[in-house]
């Protein structure tokens, strides 16, 4: 007979932030999505799902600890029709790093957030350039 234990817990781990701007469904995604564009300039951030239905996930690269073990942020960016002009955002973040147990594949597990205004900055980013009216608009998030 072999010992086992369930998988950890990770209820709460991630961090929310939801935000409605005054934008049709498609204006929303496009401009997400342009944002999303941007930030993978820096190399350290890869938009690895893009969804029509408004879903987007995205995997920004925060090194290694102990030298040994990756880790990275997730981001899923959800936009939803709040309207007829209207749109939700909801960024959801948590952090992940790359490992093996002796019961488990390898894989990214979650980890709490150790910054959790990440999702905030991407919010601000976002609703920033709706605010300027174009999803090219390069303003920056208000203070």
């Amino acid at each position: 007979m072999g010992c086992a234990s369930s998988a950890r817990d990770t209820t709460g781990f991630a961090v929310s932030e939801s935000a409605t701007v005054g934008a049709p469904f498609e204006q929303a995604w496009q401009t997400v999505k342009a944002a999303l564009r941007e930030r993978e300039k820096p190399n350290k951030f890869e938009v690895y799902t893009r969804d029509k239905r408004g879903i987007f996930v995205a995997h920004e690269s925060t090194g290694r600890q102990a030298f040994v073990v990756p880790s990275r942020i997730q981001y899923t960016v959800t936009v939803e029709p709040a309207g007829e002009n209207a749109s939700k955002l909801t960024v959801e973040t948590i952090r992940q790093v790359y490992g093996v147990t002796l019961l488990t594949y390898p894989g990214w597990h979650d980890r709490p957030m150790k910054q959790p205004d990440k999702g905030q900055q991407l919010l601000a980013d976002i609703q920033a350039r709706i605010a300027g009216g174009s999803p090219e608009a390069d303003t920056k998030a208000p203070a």
